[in-house]
């Protein structure tokens, strides 16, 4: 088994003190390999990278979502009030209600949001869980097609054998694994390599095919796919026609317009590992983005590295290992 190599540390006052070993992919426009560090072959859960693609399937299946709503139903929000306010929106658009949810409850991922939940009385709920938006969807694309919706999110459910097809359509490749998310919708496991083909997939699909119209509500409504303050919103900010989503457990996807892709899995599932690799690894496949502050948000400058606070003072960063990417290319068939 391949020893994956070390692409971020952790650094603290000079000294080194955590590394993150993981694997990462880059594809040209054309679609070859230009970037590859690491086991790049190996299965992984994409976790909730996989979103665009889900979403690409109840399109398909049925789904009558664009704009904001279809970026809510691709992404993993904050449980900000508007993401809730939009994930009611669809479930009542097809004539269900939040009981009719089987995502478990959870706090908003937003600290300002839980804290303003809190304040008010509240608790947990099913609407506030970062994945409500895809399971409002799901449930909206099971009425659209008259298949039940008690089930849903069965493996063996028409909507989810829907799913799997596109996930091995999109990725080139076929699943090796079927688990389950933590929301409890069925994930399906695909290489690092086969999650950054469909991401690529996403954006150079034609206009208004349901591939497109996914990529292109993401990229219009940064803040409905994750949230106002996250990094992924950031991210696509910075780099006109980004298209990036997170996964749990140190997961980054990425497409630009002309067809460069990219993907990231840390090995031991450090999120905070996630954009300073993806940056690196963006500017290696030669986008420079936005790169400096700006009134609207970081650039990737800041996006490049995470903080390292001590006390009340910034003592280090979590960064890019030195020459991560330096002469990885290949130049192969992705």
């Amino acid at each position: 088994m391949e020893i994956n190599p070390v692409l971020v540390e952790v650094e603290r006052s000079g000294f080194v003190e955590s590394r993150h070993r993981g694997a990462a992919v880059g594809l040209a426009a054309a679609g070859t390999v230009a970037v590859r560090v690491g086991d790049v072959a190996a299965p992984i859960f994409p976790r909730s990278a996989n979103k665009p693609v889900q979403a690409v399937a109840m399109l398909r299946c049925g789904l009558d979502l664009d704009d904001e709503l279809l970026a809510l139903a691709a992404g993993s929000h904050s449980g900000e009030d508007f993401h809730v306010e939009g994930a009611e929106k669809i479930l009542a658009g097809a004539g269900l209600v939040a009981d009719d949810l089987r995502c478990p409850e959870s706090w908003p991922i937003d600290p300002e949001a839980q804290q303003a939940v809190a304040r008010s009385g509240g608790g947990p709920s099913r609407m506030r869980m970062n994945c409500s938006g895809k399971h409002a969807a799901m449930l909206a694309t099971c009425v659209a097609a008259g298949w039940p919706t008690d089930s849903y999110l069965d493996p063996g459910h028409p909507l989810q054998a829907a799913v799997r097809d596109v996930v091995e359509e999109l990725a080139g490749e076929p699943v090796t694994a079927v688990g389950v998310d933590g929301c409890g919708a069925p994930l399906f496991a695909v290489s690092t390599a086969g999650v950054a083909r469909s991401f690529r997939a996403l954006v150079l699909a034609g206009p208004r095919t349901p591939e497109r119209r996914v990529a292109d509500a993401m990229r219009t409504h940064p803040q409905w796919t994750s949230g106002t303050r996250r990094e992924e919103r950031h991210l696509m900010d910075a780099v006109p026609g980004l298209l990036v989503k997170c996964g749990a457990e140190g997961v980054d996807a990425f497409a630009l317009p002309d067809g460069r892709a990219g993907a990231v899995k840390i090995d031991d599932g450090a999120m905070r590992a996630r954009t300073p690799v993806t940056v690196a690894l963006l500017r290696a496949l030669g986008e420079e983005g936005r790169g400096g502050l700006a009134p609207d948000g970081p650039g990737l400058d800041e996006l490049a590295t995470v903080e390292v606070r001590g006390g009340e003072g910034v003592v280090g960063a979590v960064r890019p290992a030195p020459g991560v990417f330096a002469a990885s290319g290949s130049g192969s068939p992705a």
